[in-house]
């Protein structure tokens, strides 16, 4: 039943983002977005997160891969499968930059750690 409640979950995220936030911004200007990234997700991740939906335990990608998902496959219903294929090339671009941002993470990460310690070994000499 997790499953089904983070596919979901992950589904009504992506499906708001994709159909709402566009409208907002073409009504109103950047103010809109603005206004539709708070009111959506922030109510998509209370709902998710706060109440439970989604299960993700120790997970870092959980209403974004919903959310690109939907960005992803929702122009292909309404324009043709060829959009989709069509924006591969992208696609791969964007998830090498998105390793490439992992990677330097994980590094910055290892670095403070070390930085820490260090620190740490200094205070205990003193």
């Amino acid at each position: 039943m997790k499953h089904i409640g983070t596919i979901l979950g992950s589904a009504i995220a992506g499906i708001f983002v994709m159909s709402v936030w566009g409208a907002f911004v073409g009504e109103h200007g950047i103010g809109g977005g603005w206004f539709a990234g708070l009111i959506i997700i922030g109510s998509m991740w209370y709902m998710n997160h706060f109440l439970g939906l989604i299960d993700n335990p120790g997970a870092f990608i959980d209403m974004a891969l919903g959310i690109g998902v939907a960005g992803f496959v929702r122009p292909m219903f309404s324009d043709g499968f060829q959009v989709g294929i069509d924006s591969l090339p992208t696609l791969a671009i964007v998830l090498v930059g998105g390793a490439c941002g992992g990677v330097a993470a994980v590094m910055l990460e290892k670095h403070w750690a070390k930085n820490v310690v260090e620190v740490e070994d200094v205070n205990k000499a003193a």
